[in-house]
């Protein structure tokens, strides 16, 4: 092709021509005036472009050329000047200059010139080549994203189609378009979307098929473009005798995955090779976004549609299928109801059972829950109810006929079946009345024998949405048929038992005497018999619960050990359960014996209720129960039968008119080889028992090697314990009571201390409590109390304090026994204090007041111990003899704390407060840092005791 002429003569080449008209303009400029001129060069991605001026000067084009091309160099002449060359990037540039005032001088540095301009040149041409098509990939991108946007939308939108195609027409020329969807499946083709291809210019409507070109397109599977003519050339086709219209065309199949799912066409009216690959590649990446998506949401429509037909079918089969199943169930049940009625006859030991039986065949079929039979009387004067079952009431009484709708049917001779508003038009007519509840729906079949009408078989409903259909009456007639045979078969066998019975009857009264003399003697032997049995079971069972005493548990444990020692057990073993009832005396105490012997019966029949028929369950004596239970060799169930007994026993009963809510401890013991006896299981048992109660009752524990060593331990200790108290082994320590004031000593508490002869000095906390469970803390108490006054009277170094538990109270005389103590001392009662908990005085409070003030007349002061921890009323302190309180420790310690600090300094100002009040002087416990002393002296607290002030010592003893 020709480059074109410009309007001033010069000729320009490629898309490089303004490049290159800047360095010719720069060289005309130059030393050299040059009558032609013609530069150029073939670039590897420009092509070859070259200027040449004038434009007429066609033969140093043609050389120019033929330089480019590696053609040769023309020689350098007075009046020419040729050069070509190569740069690094592999282009070829070439000039040729033909001068009309020759100068070697001057030549030479404007051919230097002109090659650099020249380099230039191409510099800047290839710089913005790349930027042209830096654009041209931004636009297409821009274009792409913008499609695949409108792609996320309904693509099936003309409006949006056309909006595409706006888009498409930025990246290719497309006046005309058109994009299509193929179903390969059925081989469908519809149109999406067209413009400018109506049926004037060979093109289609949307809707319609395509013409022959797109089926060649789609089953050619790649893209063509070119001329129509060289188009259809490629596909196969034959000639168009009526071309369409158009320069160039382009088709592009799209595929989705394997398969092709549409294409797209453009085609240019007016211009001539304007589609290149390039172009097709472009088409496809963009309509992939359009066609892809509507593909899959049409392939999701269709499964859809093809799953909503598959399962409607199912469904409608299954229908059909559960018809025929129900009406097969329907048809089974009838028959097995009328077989289950004809054997009822023969089978049923009564009419009333027959009548039940019947009543439940009925109900497997229809709905039943009200449903009665009626009879008529052998005068056929009175109606007769033999069974009825209601939602109302089952009873319904015997009446004379009358217009009731059972009348109705027994004159009638026929099935009724009506429904509220039947019912209310009969009684409207005076044709019949209601009894009883009105229904919403009624049906009664005639019940027949020997062609006669006996009664009535009658279901209704109360319900308005329970109501009775035809197939119903024809159910119930059919039982009703048999259901008078029945009768019949039934009141013959009731008439043929009367007979038996009769003959029994007269045989009975024929062996009678016979009989009697037999019984009489064999009744003397069993009463000799019952006589010696009475007395072995009075022997081995308990005679208010009747179950196994201690000494049948002893020999079921005797026969339990000799079974597991000879290997008899089948590798089982068993175990010893000890359950004691916790706060048993409260029940006797309270409602009385009666009451509590009741509550251990229930609490027997409870146990026997829970355990297996093999377990063995004892009553001990008073509130204790044993059971022996086999189990695995690992004590394997034994916990969970514990729990089961815990759950039944803690059910609530009710005792004498009073709901009780029973509760125990209990205690397990699992056999063990060292164990040579029942007595060593039980023993051990019943010490797992006392831990179980130690550890908040209501609960079980096991034995174990630690618990067998703490009771050998408690054993030991509790022999210390007695012989300390023979030998006088307790002794008082005292720590002083301080004025805070002046540090002046007041007084001192007595503390109790143990010399153990060979633990040394022990505190109370390692022998207090097993004291107080064998109750020989009482005389310890009062050993200390003897050895305080002692030491009251012999020395005069202000008061004493001594502590008195809330069991003390208990005692009526502990007063006098304690004012005793000091008369006989010749101690002065204003000196001895008494120190008592909140426990004491809500503990039987009447007689812990009358004590209280009796020491109080006497001179002896009492101080409340620990206030602040426990639970009592303020108003005590005004009621009881109170003279001093001593305040807890927790509360003193709170004071070093810096968390808790005003919290106990808000307490301490408020005990204060109210002893000042009440006039009772303070005593802080606990002292044991300077700074709790001088808040409390700050705070008004008179006096204090703790280590900080003094620790417990021991008296001197004056020598003799």
């Amino acid at each position: 092709m020709n480059p074109p002429d410009t309007d001033d003569g010069t000729r320009i080449e490629g898309p490089g021509g303004s490049p290159l008209a800047a360095v010719a303009a720069v060289l005309r400029a130059g030393q050299v005036e040059a009558s032609v001129l013609a530069v150029g060069w073939d670039d590897p991605a420009l092509g070859i472009q070259a200027w040449t001026e004038p434009g007429d000067a066609d033969a140093a084009a043609t050389r120019l050329q033929a330089m480019l091309q590696g053609g040769p160099v023309p020689a350098h002449g007075p009046d020419t000047l040729a050069q070509a060359w190569q740069d690094q990037s592999g282009a070829r540039l070439a000039l040729l200059v033909r001068v009309a005032t020759p100068s070697i001088e001057a030549g030479a540095a404007w051919a230097g010139a002109a090659r650099e301009q020249l380099a230039a040149a191409l510099h800047t041409a290839r710089l913005r080549a790349r930027i042209a098509l830096l654009e041209a990939a931004q636009r297409s991108r821009q274009a792409v994203y913008a499609i695949a946007d409108l792609a996320a939308g309904d693509v099936d939108d003309p409006a949006v189609l056309r909006r595409v195609h706006a888009l498409l027409g930025s990246l290719v020329y497309a006046p005309q378009c058109a994009i299509v969807q193929y179903d390969d499946a059925r081989g469908a083709l519809r149109v999406l979307y067209q413009a400018g291809m109506d049926a004037a210019t060979g093109g289609w409507r949307r809707g319609e098929p395509a013409d022959a070109m797109i089926n060649a397109l789609l089953r050619h599977g790649r893209a063509v473009y070119g001329p129509p003519a060289q188009v259809r050339q490629v596909l196969g086709l034959a000639p168009d005798a009526d071309p369409a219209p158009g320069l160039d065309w382009l088709g592009v199949p799209v595929r989705c995955g394997d398969r092709i799912c549409g294409a797209i066409i453009v085609r240019s009216p007016d211009r001539a090779d304007c589609y290149g690959q390039e172009d097709a590649e472009l088409l496809d990446h963009a309509m992939r976004h359009v066609l892809v998506p509507l593909d899959v949401r049409q392939a999701r429509v269709e499964l859809e549609q093809r799953v909503l037909e598959r399962t409607l079918e199912q469904e409608r089969a299954n229908r059909e299928l559960q018809e025929e199943v129900f009406e097969r169930e329907r048809a089974e049940k009838l028959q097995h109801a009328l077989f289950r009625i004809a054997e009822m006859a023969m089978s049923s030991d009564s009419l009333e059972q027959y009548y039940a039986k019947v009543h439940a065949a009925v109900d497997d079929l229809i709905y039943a829950r009200n449903f009665y039979i009626a009879l008529l009387d052998d005068a056929q004067e009175m109606i007769e109810f033999v069974y009825s079952v209601d939602e109302t009431g089952d009873h319904r009484p015997t009446r004379q006929l009358s217009n009731g709708l059972t009348e109705y049917v027994i004159r009638s001779r026929e099935a009724l079946l009506l429904d509220r508003e039947g019912i209310d038009r009969l009684i409207a007519q005076g044709k019949v009345r209601e009894f009883g509840q009105p229904a919403q729906s009624w049906l009664g079949v005639p019940l027949q024998r020997d062609g006669e009408v006996v009664g009535v078989i009658t279901a209704q409903s109360y319900s308005p949405g329970i109501r009775f259909s035809a197939g119903d009456q024809r159910l119930l007639a059919f039982v009703a048929h048999n259901i008078g045979n029945g009768l019949a078969r039934q009141r013959a066998q009731e008439r043929l038992k009367g007979a038996h019975a009769e003959l029994e009857r007269r045989v009975a009264e024929r062996t009678a005497e016979l009989e009697e003399a037999n019984n009489q003697l064999v009744a003397q032997m069993g009463e000799r018999l019952r006589a010696e049995q009475q007395l072995t079971y009075q022997a081995l069972h308990d005679a208010l619960t009747g179950l196994p005493n201690r000494a049948h548990l002893l020999d079921c444990l005797a026969a339990a050990i000799e079974r597991v020692r000879n290997g008899n057990g089948d590798g089982r073993s068993f175990a010893v359960l000890f359950m004691d009832l916790d706060r048993f005396k409260l029940v006797n105490d309270s409602i009385g014996h009666a009451a509590g012997d009741e509550l251990l019966v229930e609490v027997g029949k409870r146990i026997v209720s829970v355990v297996r028929g093999e377990d063995v369950v004892s009553r001990l004596g008073g509130d204790e129960f044993a059971i022996l239970a086999s189990c695995e060799a690992d004590g394997g169930g034994v916990r969970e039968l514990a729990t089961r007994l815990l759950h039944t026993l803690g059910s609530p009963l009710w005792v004498a008119g009073r709901e009780l809510f029973p509760s125990a401890s209990m205690g397990i013991a699992l056999w063990h080889p060292r164990y040579r006896g029942g007595e060593e299981l039980l023993r051990d048992a019943d010490a797992a028992m006392y831990r179980a109660k130690s550890q908040g009752r209501g609960r079980y524990a096991m034995f174990d090697e630690a618990m067998r060593e703490q009771a050998v331990r408690s054993l030991d200790l509790e022999a210390d314990l007695r012989r300390a108290i023979n030998r006088r082994e307790f002794l008082p320590y005292y720590q002083p009571i301080v004025r805070l004031d002046d540090g002046a000593v007041v007084g001192h508490e007595a503390l109790l201390r143990w010399r153990h002869e060979r633990r040394g000095v022990l505190a109370p906390a390692s022998f207090i409590g097993l004291g107080e469970e064998t109750g020989l803390i009482e005389q310890v108490d009062w050993l200390l109390y003897e050895q305080a006054i002692t030491d009251l009277a012999q020395d005069d170094d202000g008061y004493i304090s001594v502590n008195v538990s809330p069991l003390h109270f208990r005692s009526a005389d502990f007063a006098e026994r304690l004012l005793g103590l000091i008369d006989a001392a010749g101690a002065e009662p204003g000196r001895l204090r008494v120190e008592i908990t909140e426990v004491a005085l809500m503990d039987d409070a009447p007689r812990t007041q009358r004590i209280l003030d009796t020491l109080r007349r006497d001179g002896v002061q009492v101080q409340l111990d620990d206030f602040g921890t426990g639970f009592s009323a303020l108003s005590y302190l005004h009621r009881f003899p109170i003279s001093g309180l001593k305040i807890d420790r927790s509360f003193v310690a709170g004071l070093s704390e810096e968390e808790g600090r005003q919290e106990s300094l808000a307490l301490l100002r408020a005990i204060l407060a109210l002893a000042g009040t009440l006039g009772i002087e303070t005593v802080g416990e606990g002292v044991e840092l300077e700074v709790q002393r001088q808040l409390l002296q700050a705070l008004g607290c008179r006096y204090g005791q703790g280590f900080l002030l003094g620790r417990p010592k021991p008296r001197p003893r004056p020598r003799n």
